[in-house]
């Protein structure tokens, strides 16, 4: 086995943690700050920002053939202009993702390392004719952009990522005056750069570019307040989201072409009143085993995704929520049926409903199983807190544990990957300006990484601590 040691003393950690936490608390009496303050005698210019410093641990490597320890210096800076005239926009954001005190043994990936680039580059047009009637209006952005779409687990604009996904193409958002929303996406994804080591441990300068020969397509509808005499609030979704790959000179896929329709049923927490998230896709299509040139045969692929959520808010100090939960996403059955039924992650969210990520993350919504409970906090007005819990099986024992590489095809190992625990604590030093969050998570391996080959049977420790500073 690899056996894998962090670089620095739990010592530097602890007083990494504790200058975080001083400077936080000096800063604590100042007043917000705004970069758009600087222009405000020019009032067709906007501009924003943020600077985000991240020092994560990891104890007891989940992944295959790796033991002992990691750590890493994560920053995270965004700088956000657009220019207005009439209902026209033209907005540009950098993304700056540098990373430190990584060493060879750090899932370094371009998710987490992608040095100043390009994030979004667009034209905004804010005054088409409406798509929903005659009180409605529509607002069309082509170029490079981010994109996010009602719960975000079909696509969205990442948060706890050291690195932001893009896209260039168009989305259309056509909005009715009671809220109703309908999407229309096509766009293909940005391929960040650099993608390799060492390039990714140095933090190398290097251009992201389009892959032309991977297209998106969307057309999601959101409609508010669907069964008022029912539950009020209650939000219906229906959607289909398309995904045709091909090969290009630069870039190779497995060739998918699914299509994956769904719908969504969605109330908002509130005090006293039962909330609800249940949200449901299909995948079918066809792709190949794998990227390489030499994989021509197509496989069959009919894929699944259910999360549900059931909730309620007590009108009691710190206004606790509790919510049960429930995340599956197929699994492939038979490694040798000619067929792909796995229901992997394309372009969606899994912090939220699942576990903290970077260089953690062993669950990801791909061969899942996972019932749990959520417990939310709000102490005061700037302080919130979260913890979840789920009980991570296998969907098929045959199938692999994704994240960690892990797999018996004969699926004696079992199905059950462990109890993971996860929580977080985030505090507005300066309101909406400068926010503070202290995170954790911990994996108790079950019956399958104990017993599949390469896998580790000791618990997992995550620890992060993050300084954001809005401006």
């Amino acid at each position: 086995m690899l056996h894998h040691r962090s670089r620095t003393s739990p010592v530097f950690r602890l007083c990494f943690t504790i200058l975080l936490s001083a400077l936080s608390a000096t800063a604590a009496a100042e007043p917000s700050f705004r970069l758009n303050a600087l222009t405000d005698d020019i009032g067709w210019l906007t501009l924003r920002g943020e600077s985000r410093a991240r020092y994560e641990s990891l104890d007891n490597q989940f992944r295959a053939n790796r033991s002992g320890s990691d750590q890493l210096l994560l920053f995270r800076t965004l700088l956000h202009a657009q220019a207005r005239a009439d209902n026209w926009s033209l907005g540009l954001e950098l993304q700056d993702s540098r990373t430190y005190l990584g060493d060879s043994g750090t899932p370094l990936s371009s998710s987490i390392a992608n040095p100043l680039d390009i994030l979004q580059l667009y034209v905004k047009y804010d005054d088409a004719p409406g798509l929903l009637g005659p009180d409605s209006s529509t607002q069309l952005t082509l170029g490079r952009q981010t994109v996010s779409i009602g719960s975000k687990r079909q696509i969205e604009r990442v948060d706890f990522a050291n690195v932001i996904k893009s896209y260039t193409g168009l989305h259309v958002v056509s909005t009715a005056a009671r809220g109703d929303e309908l999407h229309l996406v096509y766009v293909v994804p940005t391929a960040r750069f650099p993608n390799r080591r060492p390039a990714l441990d140095d933090n190398e300068l290097s251009g992201d570019e389009e892959q032309w020969g991977r297209h998106i397509w969307a057309v999601h509808y959101r409609r508010a307040d669907i069964l008022p005499a029912f539950a009020s609030d209650l939000w219906g979704e229906v959607f289909v989201y398309g995904l045709e790959e091909e090969d290009t000179s630069s870039f190779q896929t497995p060739d998918r072409s699914y299509v994956a329709p769904g719908f969504r049923l969605y109330r908002a927490p509130k005090m006293e009143q039962w909330d609800v998230d249940l949200e449901a896709s299909w995948r079918t299509g066809s792709r190949y085993a794998t990227s390489q040139r030499t994989d021509t045969e197509n496989l069959e692929t009919d894929a699944q995704m259910v999360f549900a959520a059931l909730g309620y808010t007590f009108p009691i100090a710190w206004s606790p929520r509790f919510a049960f939960e429930y995340y599956y996403a197929s699994g492939d059955d038979d490694p040798a049926d000619n067929r792909f039924d796995q229901h992997e992650r394309l372009f969606g969210s899994r912090r939220s409903d699942i576990n903290n990520t970077s260089i953690n993350g062993p669950l990801t919504p791909a061969n899942l199983n996972a019932p749990g409970f959520r417990i939310e906090v709000k102490p005061g007005p700037r302080t919130d807190a979260r913890f979840y819990y789920h009980a991570a099986h296998l969907a098929s024992a045959t199938d692999a544990w994704v994240i960690a590489g892990l797999r018996d095809t004969t699926g004696q190992s079992g199905d059950f990957i462990g109890h993971q625990l996860d929580g977080r604590v985030r505090h507005w030093l300066i309101k909406d300006s400068l926010r503070l969050e202290l995170g954790g998570s911990a994996l108790i391996p079950g019956e399958f990484p104990k017993n599949v080959p390469g896998g580790n049977d000791e618990v997992t420790l995550f620890g992060y601590t993050q300084l954001t500073f809005s401006f």
